[in-house]
């Protein structure tokens, strides 16, 4: 698989910035690989396509009186339309499993419109009213799912046991990883913090009310600790 290439892209700026800052809208290029009807896997993150639900790959469907692996199928068309080709996605926000959701084209063709125009997705109008339209057309053509019977796949996710255990795990794993990013975030700032204050003596560490001073604490500098035991300007000792 094609490694990431990321830009932040704003009128003709880049930096380093939130996906949930309006102003700017993160940017993946590269191949990708179809997780589901509605999900991809590009660079090693994975994509949620914006405004759009399709039926879930282990969902079944009713379709001229039989049954139908409409979730499967709907899989293999995201698969087909992805497949050997630079995708290119541009960030609207992160669902609550942590995963980027983003409006994706290959070639300028938006791929979430063609799920929904082939009929093995629903448009989200809560989100978007971009493919209002393009449902409205698969309907009247009874294309895909609206050539048959079928739950909304919110509807299916709330039901199917397998599905409501996976949501779990996700969210298991967004909160373990957001624990993870927290305690990293809280050392680095301890680092710079303690990098950050300095005492030239136990004179400047006692007028600024902070002694004793223990190693690893901010300020603590072994210059102040004569006798090296973790323990700087301690009151007992003779200032120096």
């Amino acid at each position: 698989m094609q490694a990431i290439s990321r830009v932040l892209a704003c009128c003709g700026i880049a930096g380093t910035l939130a996906v949930s800052t309006p102003a700017l809208a993160q940017v993946y290029f590269g191949t990708a690989l179809a997780i589901d009807g509605d999900t991809i896997e590009l660079g090693g993150e994975r994509i949620r396509l914006f405004g759009i639900d399709a039926v879930e790959a282990s969902q079944n469907c009713e379709r001229d009186g039989e049954t139908w692996a409409c979730g499967r199928d709907a899989a293999a068309a995201l698969g087909a339309i992805v497949e050997g080709g630079n995708l290119q996605c541009e960030s609207r926000d992160v669902d609550r499993y942590g995963r980027v959701v983003a409006v994706c084209t290959r070639d300028g063709r938006d791929i979430g419109r063609a799920m929904v125009r082939m009929g093995l997705a629903v448009a989200l109008p809560e989100f978007s009213r971009d493919y209002i339209v393009d449902e409205e057309a698969a309907r009247s053509r009874k294309v895909g799912i609206w050539a048959g019977s079928f739950q909304t796949p919110k509807d299916f996710r709330a039901t199917d046991p397998a599905t409501v255990q996976n949501e779990r795990a996700m969210l298991a794993e967004q909160r373990a990883r957001k624990e993870a990013n927290d305690r990293e975030a809280a050392r680095s700032f301890s680092e710079q913090t303690r990098a950050s204050v300095y005492y030239r003596n136990c004179r400047e560490a006692r007028a600024a009310g902070v002694t004793p001073l223990y190693r690893g604490q901010p300020g603590y500098g072994e210059h102040m600790d004569g006798d090296g035991d973790g323990i700087a300007c301690e009151p007992y000792r003779g200032r120096r």
